[in-house]
């Protein structure tokens, strides 16, 4: 298998449109039509991008315009003639390309992202797929992974949209992982006897904290990239929802702090499983009073105040978190038509 992929990511709002469509539809279409090995499109609970609108489901009047994340993995090639489409279609976001290898990669000093993408219904055994990936993690000292859910996305080329009536067990799940890559190596042949259809991608990170416990900083920000868009920091804070700073919930005090201090954008994604640090795994189960799922947020900031973002999320991790960082290269699209 080749090693050369490349990861596609784009953030905007659920209202956001494409001529007459709306973009979700539209950025799922397009990855689709060059049938991409795999993309999911996922819903936020809180974000603001570069207009600073805040969206959030907190709020009953902003709730219905939530932010979101479209994202889409393949060969290089493939992936590059479907950014062609995606830029196309102009509209009010930012666009990410990062080196997402498909094979497994040699150790390099620094810690590796591992994601696997399986359908929302696989099973191992008696239990869901993707809580037997992330106890394999955990038994392997990885230091934490989150389950995200997708609504609409393709599988090995084929389009997956959840549906109001129906099991919707082929929608992409999506399990994102950090740690040491030997760790992360050594769970991958258990990972790999779960999968029928194995399809797992490798990126390079560094681990800024653990658990309110600095470990690096985040890499400087280079002036020019090889792709010819800018280099941006991106910033992946782990947490649960129930995790607080002072008294409020951490994601949320992330986000207002990040849009009050002009920060490019952040949304907060809602995990349905998963653990970080020496915390048990969680999520979601039936019958319990309280929610108690993985949250994760990302930031992506430009390279003027990639150092601000950092130090508010510094100040706001001081007693829990994992926080990663990347160096990604970033692009606003243009719009149609001023808004």
């Amino acid at each position: 298998m080749s090693d050369d992929g490349l990861k596609l990511t784009v953030y905007f709002g659920e209202r956001d449109r494409a001529g007459r469509r709306f973009l979700a539809d539209a950025l799922i279409d397009v990855f689709a039509a060059h049938a991409l090995r795999t993309s999911l499109l996922l819903r936020g609970t809180t974000g603001f991008g570069p207009s600073q609108a805040l969206r959030t489901d907190r709020l009953l009047t902003l709730s219905e315009d939530l932010p979101l994340v479209a994202l889409a993995v393949d060969e290089r090639e493939r992936v590059s003639a479907a950014l062609r489409d995606v830029e196309a279609l102009r509209f009010d976001g930012l666009i990410t390309l990062e080196r997402a290898r498909l094979a497994p990669a040699e150790a390099d000093g620094d810690a590796t992202k591992l994601t696997v993408y399986v359908g929302r219904g696989e099973q191992a055994g008696a239990r869901p797929v993707h809580e037997s990936i992330v106890d394999e993690l955990r038994r392997h000292g990885v230091a934490g992974a989150t389950v995200l859910l997708g609504v609409d996305g393709t599988a090995h080329g084929e389009r997956r949209r959840a549906r109001l009536a129906g099991r919707n067990a082929a929608v992409p799940v999506m399990v994102v992982s950090v740690g040491e890559h030997e760790r992360i190596a050594a769970a991958l042949p258990a990972l790999g006897r779960m999968l029928a259809r194995p399809l797992l991608t490798w990126e390079r990170v560094r681990v800024c904290k653990r658990d309110g416990v600095r470990l690096a900083p985040p890499r400087p920000v280079p002036e020019h990239d090889p792709s010819g868009m800018a280099p941006w920091q991106k910033l992946m804070v782990y947490a649960s929802e129930q995790s607080r700073h002072r008294g409020h919930p951490l994601y949320s005090e992330l986000v207002h702090r990040l849009r009050a201090a002009g920060a490019s954008g952040a949304t907060t994604l809602r995990g349905i499983w998963g653990y970080h640090g020496d915390h048990a795994p969680h999520g979601d189960r039936l019958w319990q009073l309280r929610r108690r799922v993985p949250v994760l947020t990302v930031i992506v900031e430009t390279a003027a105040k990639a150092d601000r973002a950092f130090a508010i999320v510094d100040e706001l991790t001081e007693e829990t978190g994992l926080v990663t960082s990347e160096i990604v290269p970033a692009a606003q699209p243009r719009l149609a038509s001023p808004r």
